[in-house]
Order: structure tokens, then sequence, then C-alpha cells
């Protein structure tokens, strides 16, 4: 689909101004901690509660929009799981609430559902990019990670205002690439057929078209117009990659 080749095509663009934003939020972080008395709270990330607890209480404090960015894996999304709640309570209570999420946890948080009940009141859309869990309240206050990965990885409240301004853009720049949820639940639902997934774990496996097509029982063909069709909806650029797609894309699992 063309919203997935654009999401493709700009992740290298994005994942590179991400870092600069990162060294970014390190310096002003940094900063932050050399001033006596305004030590900014921090967590392991790896500590769900804590985590939850520091997300919480800055939702309590939003009182014009949250935006949200889930980690790209369902072991690092897990904290965000209880609070896709509140989200719906925000949206409820006036302000504006924007999710963004990889394909690899849509699945696992219960994502889909959003879009089949409609009633999440909120707007969830899909990246490609691997980006690090991040919120951010009222564009005055984000929490997320800091620092480099040593000594394991922590996250922080930020309030420095340039290195929120610099994670608003980005989450605007992601947010413009990314796919709206219902839009990725109708192509999961209709590359989820037994047929269309036969296709894929041969296209992963590197299988030659005439191998794949005697073992899946069809003619030469046959294959190479499904396989075409499945290339361009998941904006791959060989058969190869539309089977790593097919895994980014939760239709099929990386271990199968």
């Amino acid at each position: 689909m063309a919203e997935l080749s654009k999401a493709t095509e700009g992740s290298d663009g994005v994942e590179h101004a991400l870092m600069q934003v990162c060294e970014l939020i390190e310096s002003a972080v940094s900063m932050h901690r050399s001033t006596p008395d305004r030590r900014a709270p921090m967590v392991l990330a790896s500590d769900g509660p804590a985590v939850r607890r520091e997300i919480t209480q800055l939702m309590n404090g939003a009182r014009h929009s949250v935006s949200v960015i889930m980690p790209g894996t369902y072991e690092r999304a897990k904290p965000f799981a209880p609070l896709l709640g509140k989200l719906t309570a925000l949206r409820s209570a006036g302000i504006a609430v924007r999710a963004l999420c990889s394909p690899e946890v849509v699945a696992p948080l219960g994502l889909h559902g959003f879009t089949r009940r409609g009633t999440q009141g909120y707007d969830i859309r899909v990246s490609e990019v691997d980006l690090q869990g991040m919120i951010i309240v009222d564009g005055r206050q984000a929490f997320g990670r800091t620092g480099p990965d040593r000594n394991g990885r922590y996250l922080s409240v930020i309030a420095d205002p340039a290195s929120v301004r610099a994670l608003d853009l980005m989450f605007a720049g992601v947010w413009g690439s990314a796919i709206p949820l219902a839009e990725h639940s109708r192509l999961a639902e209709r590359l989820r057929t037994d047929s269309v997934r036969l296709i894929l774990e041969r296209l992963r496996a590197g299988h030659t078209d005439d191998v794949a097509a005697k073992e899946i029982q069809v003619s030469l063909r046959t294959y190479r117009r499904h396989v075409a069709a499945i290339m361009r909806d998941v904006g791959a650029n060989s058969r190869f990659q539309a089977g790593v797609r097919a895994v980014e894309l939760g239709l099929l699992s990386p271990c199968d």
C-alpha cells in the first residue's frame, strides 16, 4: 500500500532525527541534574509499577493534550497496557489523545479490538520506526528514556522546554507518516488468510518460486501473481523483505 511504502521510505530520516533528539535530551537532563535540588525522577524501565506510577502522575496533570509512543516490543510495552483505559478517560474529558505503536504490539496489546469497537475515543496509528516508549503531556513535560544504555535502561521525567519541544516535533513527524490503526487492521485481515500465510512463510524462508508453487500446489503463474499482490500490500521491494515485513506486521510469528 502507498501508506506503507511512505512509512518505510521515511523511516531512515525519522530515526536520524530521533537520534538527534535523544542527544539533546541527554544533554538537557545532564544539565538538569547538575542543578541543586532539581533532580528529575528516574526509574528503571524494567520496573513496571514505577513506570506506570510516573506515567499516571503525568496523565493526571494533563490539561490539553497527551501524546503516547508505545515501545516497539511487547515486553517493553507491557507497562502501557493497563493505561489504555486511562487514555480513553482522558479523551472523554476533552483532552486530545494520540498514541503511536509498532506493528509488533498491536495484537499482544489487543489494539485490534479498539478498531472493531470504535469507541476508544482517541487516535491510534501504527509506525514502522522502532521508537522508545515516551509520553508527552501538554507540550510541557515528557517521560521517557534518558542517557546511554549502560548499567540498565532508565526512564526519567523531562521538563526542559527545548527537549520537550524536540520530542513534540519528532512525534509529529512520525505521526504524519504512520498508518491509522483501522487501516492497518484491514490490511492484516486481508493478509491473514491461510493461503497468504503459506506464501508468506515461503517468502521468508527464501524458497524459489518453482519450489514454493509446488509445495502449496498452485501454478507458477498463480503463485507469482499472489506474490506481486502481497509485496504491493506490505510495501516490500523483494520477496525476502515481504516475509520479514510479515513478521513486523504481526502476520507471522518470529518463531514460525
